[in-house]
Formats: structure tokens, C-alpha cells, sequence
């Protein structure tokens, strides 16, 4: 039996999980915070030493012992520079660095609009973006950026120093998508879309890897996989095949439907995933809070909600609530508001209420899950993560909203999970990653029953949003 050890490293913590290549079995797991990095918070930047500081802490006490190698996930779209002699020109920039939303935007309409983007890389660069970043570097931190001859992200960053900083930088093409430079559309960098963000070439990009190569070894011999960002590892982890689609519950929602093409829909970004296929990725703007919104309302939290909901009856007795707490992206209404709808004598109850939020919130992202299969994105499954898809509301409502069998993986650290499995494929040198199976059973949940039940909720959801909201249809 070979072990292999997947290395997670998100904006708080460095979680690893060593596994059996073979069966997936989680034999060992660990995590440790990055040091300075308050709990619950999210960081803009960071000096990535902290990084290797938080991954030694997690490896204490044999973690790692009799492994075969190593796998790294990491947060996606962050910007760490490098000087032509390989030294770090400034802290790293992470994904959730709000300070290139102008940038962004800038951008995008230098290359002619969303439309231009989608053809050229697959997606629109969005704040969060290495670009966008980029074109901030060069407008506030000027010295800095002319400074700039590389980039790396942080999954990129770490692989590099498990190498023992070998001449060579290494990416794949799961996390290089999400750079705004290089094109799922043609498989390649765009070393002009850089430039145009920069004001300069980069003078180096990092070595694109297959899902299944390996980057190296290191300097103790334990074989090194390409790594990928950390949605990419999750769906490794969960096992998503085409037809399937992760819907993440934060407070926003982000739909990943594996995909067998590239889109060049501005609606719709396309991301390479960790398997050679892509992720279709759809963005919501109200998902969990507009449940905390409610509960808050209502005077209790998250499961009080949830219990609520339950005394009610699909329909909320004609209740609807337009989820649109903070505008919305998908539909593209971002200066509407949230609507409620439907009050009447015998409606106006806090279970009622409660019910027509679980609702609404499902309802909006159904209608998500219909704008993938609009761009030709088949979705047949969905696998419901986050807090919010615990509750048991949600999980009574969620199968006959979306119409189709709704998955609740069982809690486990999947990106760390996802990041072993690529070094069991690598290991392992066959055409497609092992089979393995979940660290314990799922929730299936079906539709069969509620189909119908759900099919009326959504379309009293649809008239009502038809009527607030006519300009949808215009």
C-alpha cells in the first residue's frame, strides 16, 4: 500500500489529509492557521512564508511519515511576484483582494467588453483575477510592478519551495485559467493580456503541467504533482464527472459544472478543472445570507430557521421572496432588491416567512443551474456544500426545486483529499485518477416524489419574478 499526502492551503489554515492511494481512505489529517491571521478573517495579502511556517506546524508528529508524495491545493487567482533574480517584490495579493475591482473593469473595456474577454481566455476578469491585480500594481504601486518578471500563485509558490526552489516554476492548468492570461479557449498563455495589465512582458510564465505529471521531486526524493487551485482539488476530491455540479452555499453561491469544452459565453466563465475537462462557473450573489438575513428578522439563527421552514408547506402559502438582498449577477439585475410577495392574512407567519426565504434562495439558484444548461452545460446532479446545505429546510426543499438527485458530501477536508488523489494518479501513471471512494457515505437525496411539488414552487417563484421584473423578458 503507498500513502500520499494532499496539502490544502486556504486563507486561514493549512489542512493536510494522507491517504491510501489505492481506496482513498483518509489514514491521517492535520491542520495548523497561517500565524498572524485572525481567526475568522481573510486576508488581502500576506507574506507567503507564513505559509510554510503553517505547514510545518500542521506536519508536526509524523504527519507525513512513509509517504510517497505530495499534492498542493491553494487558494485561487493570487498574485505572487518575482524579480528577475527570483526574489519576492512585495507581499502575495490573494484572491479576496477587493482593491482591483476598478482595475478589473478597466480592462474589460480596453479589450472591447465581457464579449472580447470570453473569446480570448474563457472568462471576464473580475476583481479577484491575477490581471486585475496586475493593472493595480502598475496604477498604485509603480516600482513594484516595473520590478515584476514573474508571476506565481500561491499553489504555484508552494510546489516551487517543496522543489527546493529549482530553476524551474511550474502551474497547471486548472489554476493558470483563472489568471485572466491564459486561455482555456486555446490551451496557451496570453502573454499580451498581461502586458496590456502590467505595461510590460513578463519575462518568464510557469510551465504548464498535465493533470497527471509530475513537477519534480523533492530534495528528500518524494515525488511532487502539478498541484491546482482549490476548487479544482475539491472536485477531484468529490469525484465530479461530467454532467455534475458543485453549488457552494457561502453567503454568495458558486455553481462549478464539469464541462467537456471550453464556453465563450460572457454569462458563463470557464475555468480548466484538474482532470483535463473544464468547470463552468456561474455566480450568485444571495445564498446563505439571505437565510441569516431572515433568521435575523425573525429573531433566531441558521437551525431556527431551518425548523421554522419545516412547520410550513412547500408554496409558503403563496409567500415568495425575490432573494435579491445585494443586486444580482445572475440575472443580471444589479441594482434590484430583494422583493417579498404574496402577503396575505394567513401567510404573515414566521414559518412561512422562513419557508418562502429556503425558497426563494433555492429557487435563484435553479434558475442558475438552467442558465448552464442555456450555454450547453448538461446538469444532471448536484452536489450541495457549505453550512447552508446542512440544514434540513434545505435539503427537503433542494431535490424537488432543482429537479434532479442533490448530493450533501460528508464532512472532509475534499480540496486536501483532491490534492492526494492527483499524486495517486501521478503515482499511479494511468489514463484516468483512481476511483476512490468517499471518506464515508454521501446524503443522496432525490426528487422522484417532490418533483412536482417543487416544479409548482418554482413556477409561482417565476411569475412573480416576471411580473417585478419585466425587463428579463424584454
Amino acid at each position: 500500500m503507498a500513502i500520499a499526502a494532499g496539502i490544502d492551503c486556504s486563507a486561514q489554515f493549512t489542512k493536510i489529509a494522507v491517504c491510501d492511494t489505492d481506496t482513498g481512505a483518509v489514514l491521517r489529517e492535520s491542520r495548523a492557521p497561517h500565524p498572524g491571521v485572525p481567526a475568522g478573517s481573510a486576508p488581502a495579502e500576506i507574506d507567503p512564508q507564513a505559509w510554510l511556517r503553517s505547514l510545518g506546524a500542521a506536519a508536526e508528529g509524523g504527519v507525513l511519515e512513509g509517504i510517497s508524495g505530495i499534492g498542493v491545493s491553494a487558494q485561487q487567482q493570487g498574485l505572487i511576484g518575482l524579480d528577475a533574480g527570483g526574489v519576492l517584490v512585495r507581499p502575495a495579493m490573494l484572491r479576496n483582494d477587493p482593491r482591483a475591482a476598478t482595475s478589473a473593469i478597466a480592462l474589460v473595456e480596453e479589450l472591447g467588453g465581457p464579449a472580447a474577454w470570453s473569446h480570448a481566455v474563457g472568462a471576464v476578469p473580475l476583481a479577484s483575477a491575477t490581471v486585475a491585480k496586475l493593472r493595480w500594481l502598475a496604477d498604485h504601486e509603480p516600482q513594484s510592478a516595473k520590478r515584476l518578471a514573474e508571476v506565481l500563485l500561491p499553489h504555484d509558490w508552494l510546489v516551487w519551495q517543496l522543489l527546493g526552489q529549482s530553476a524551474r516554476r511550474t502551474t497547471d492548468r486548472g489554476d493558470a485559467s483563472g489568471t485572466g492570461y491564459w486561455s482555456t479557449v486555446e490551451e496557451r498563455y496570453r502573454p499580451d493580456l498581461a502586458a496590456l495589465a502590467l505595461g510590460h512582458e513578463l519575462q518568464q510564465f510557469p510551465t504548464v503541467l498535465g493533470p497527471a505529471e509530475a513537477a519534480g521531486h523533492s530534495p528528500e526524493g518524494l515525488l511532487i504533482s502539478a498541484g491546482t487551485g482549490s476548487t479544482m482539488a475539491t472536485t477531484l476530491g468529490l469525484g465530479l464527472a461530467p454532467g455534475d455540479a458543485m453549488v457552494a452555499l457561502g453567503s454568495s453561491a458558486t455553481i462549478h459544472a464539469v464541462h467537456e469544452e471550453s464556453l465563450t459565453d460572457p454569462s458563463v466563465a470557464t475555468y480548466a478543472d484538474g482532470t483535463g475537462r473544464y468547470l463552468a462557473q456561474i455566480v450568485t450573489l444571495n445564498a446563505a445570507r439571505v437565510l441569516r438575513a431572515t433568521a435575523l428578522m425573525l429573531g433566531t439563527d441558521l437551525p431556527g430557521l431551518s425548523e421554522l421552514a419545516l412547520r410550513s408547506t412547500p408554496g409558503a402559502y403563496g409567500l415568495v421572496l425575490l432573494p435579491f438582498l445585494e443586486g444580482e449577477r445572475t440575472p443580471p439585475l444589479p441594482h434590484a432588491a430583494g422583493t417579498l410577495s404574496g402577503l396575505r392574512v394567513e401567510s404573515m407567519k414566521p414559518e412561512h416567512m422562513a419557508r418562502a426565504a429556503v425558497e426563494g434562495m433555492l429557487c435563484g439558484l435553479a434558475d442558475a443551474l438552467d442558465a448552464l444548461r442555456a450555454a450547453g452545460v448538461p446538469v444532471r446532479r448536484v452536489f450541495l456544500t457549505g453550512l447552508a446545505g446542512r440544514l434540513p429546510a434545505v435539503q427537503a426543499a433542494a431535490p424537488g426545486i432543482f429537479g434532479v438527485p442533490v448530493v450533501v458530501p460528508a464532512q472532509a477536508e475534499y480540496a486536501a483529499i483532491g490534492a492526494a488523489r492527483q499524486v495517486a494518479w501521478a503515482l499511479a501513471g494511468t489514463p484516468e485518477p483512481p476511483a476512490w471512494e468517499p471518506p464515508t457515505p454521501h446524503t443522496l437525496l432525490d426528487p422522484t416524489d417532490d418533483a412536482a411539488v417543487g416544479g409548482a414552487v418554482r413556477a409561482q417563484y417565476q411569475a412573480t419574478l416576471k411580473q417585478t421584473h419585466p425587463e428579463l423578458t424584454a
